[in-house]
Formats: C-alpha cells, sequence, structure tokens
C-alpha cells in the first residue's frame, strides 16, 4: 500500500445523520453514488474511501492552459477564435465569483435544504450567450487516435451529468442558464514525426444538450441512503466491489 494512500479518515469527515450541520456533497460524490452505492456508502459513512486513481498530471496542465487563454479573451473581451470557428453565440464572462467557483474545495454551491446537503462543483469555464444565458463549460483532454466530435461512449455519460449538476447548481443559485453547454476537447496527435519537446492537440468544441431533471431525486436517494443503517447492495458493473469479493473468495479457501 503507498504510503501516501490513508483508506481510513477521521469520522469528522464522515455523515453523522444525528448532527445538524450541513453535510457537503460534491458532485464527483454524487458520480460515485451513481456508480455504486456500497461503495459510496462505505465511504462516505464508514470513512473507508476507494483506492484512489493516478494524478492525470498532463490533463491538468491542459487545463490551467486553457484557463489561461480564454482568461486572456474574457479580460480582452476578443473573440475567442474557437468559439468563432463553431458559430457559437457566446463569450467567456467576466463573473465575480468565477475564481471561487473554479475553486474544487468551493465551486458552485447550494443548500438543499429538505435534506440539508450542500452540494457544490467546480466548473472550468463560463460563458454567457447575446440573451443573457450563462453556459457551462468543461474542458477535456486526450490522446485518440480518431477524431473527437461527439461523446458517444458509455463512459462519457459521466461528462454529461457533470455538466448537468454543474447546471442544477447554477440554476438553483438563481441564474439564467442555457440547456446547451460546451466540451472544449483537446486530442493529442500523435502523427507528428518526433516529439520535439512539445506536444500538439486537436481542439474540438462538442455541443450537449443538458437534461438535470434527474438531479434532485438522486439527492434524495442519497439522503435515504446515508440515513441507512444497512450497507447497500453493490452495483453489478462496480469494479471495486467485484475484484473485493474475488479476493475475499479466494483467502477464505
Amino acid at each position: 500500500m503507498s504510503e501516501y494512500y490513508n483508506p481510513q479518515r477521521s469520522k469528522k469527515y464522515c455523515y453523522d445523520k444525528n448532527s445538524t450541520e450541513p453535510f457537503k456533497l460534491s458532485r464527483s460524490k454524487i458520480d460515485n453514488f451513481i456508480s455504486c452505492p456500497r461503495c459510496f456508502y462505505i465511504d462516505r459513512v464508514l470513512g473507508t474511501s476507494q483506492p484512489p486513481g493516478f494524478p492525470f498530471a498532463l490533463n491538468s496542465a491542459v487545463d490551467a492552459l486553457l484557463k489561461k487563454e480564454f482568461d486572456y479573451h474574457r479580460t480582452s473581451d476578443k473573440e475567442h477564435p474557437l468559439i468563432t470557428k463553431y458559430g457559437v453565440d457566446a463569450k467567456p464572462v467576466a463573473h465575480e465569483s468565477l475564481d471561487d467557483w473554479r475553486n474544487n474545495f468551493v465551486g458552485v454551491q447550494y443548500l438543499h435544504e429538505p435534506t440539508n446537503l450542500l452540494v457544490f462543483g467546480a466548473i472550468d469555464d463560463l460563458w454567457i450567450s447575446s440573451k443573457g444565458e450563462y453556459i457551462v463549460v468543461d474542458y477535456k483532454s486526450t490522446s485518440k487516435s480518431e477524431e473527437i466530435t461527439e461523446l458517444n461512449k458509455d463512459w462519457q455519460d459521466g461528462y454529461k451529468r457533470q455538466m448537468e449538476v454543474y447546471q442544477w447548481l447554477l440554476r438553483n443559485n438563481g441564474y439564467k442558464v442555457s440547456d446547451t453547454g460546451y466540451f472544449v476537447y483537446c486530442n493529442g496527435n500523435t502523427d507528428l514525426e518526433a516529439f520535439d519537446a512539445k506536444l500538439e492537440f486537436d481542439v474540438t468544441l462538442i455541443s450537449y444538450t443538458g437534461d438535470d431533471s434527474w438531479v434532485e431525486q438522486t439527492i434524495f436517494d442519497i439522503k435515504k441512503c446515508l440515513d441507512s443503517d444497512k450497507i447497500p447492495e453493490s452495483a453489478p458493473d462496480c469494479d471495486y466491489c467485484a475484484y473485493y469479493n474475488t479476493r475475499d473468495k479466494h483467502e477464505k479457501i
């Protein structure tokens, strides 16, 4: 086990159904609940988290550079070439709360009073249309051989839910939000003759029409799960639970 990984967290970070303090629920934990209620419960209630994945340092670097790039156009009030290329009626908006909304530990926040869950999520960018509608924008980076023009893979459903949670959060903060959001998708080019100490990307803008109608019911479902004294069943396709069950089976032989 890595010396940097401690699966057991302090109880003060776990859910306590007797507490009157709002319990923070991140956008990523909502997705964890959808993926596997059992893993979510063991994490949020019992205090044992899933093993972490490796950090995507290159993806983080691309995100940071994209933010700088769009911020330049935001402050200079110039049209961004990508927005112009795709004919989108939008421009990066200079909102006073944008720095907080981008902060992973702050994000866009909304207290869902019926459950006392403080839902939050950090956006990558925010644009605004000529109609005054806010547009959620998310950055993605990868390296695939094919051109990426749509979100048509099963594993990309999480990206769609991610955007819909952001749209839901902004709407519940009183903002007029477009159903259509955008993914700025950067695809690393491997067809070059040499590396030459740089990576080149093909950048596409993918529109997505979100539907956040599922979010509130899911929050109620999460609250019910958190309040339960019984660990939920595993999701049928949970890799973590499948690994644990298989290992447990062999160790009992």
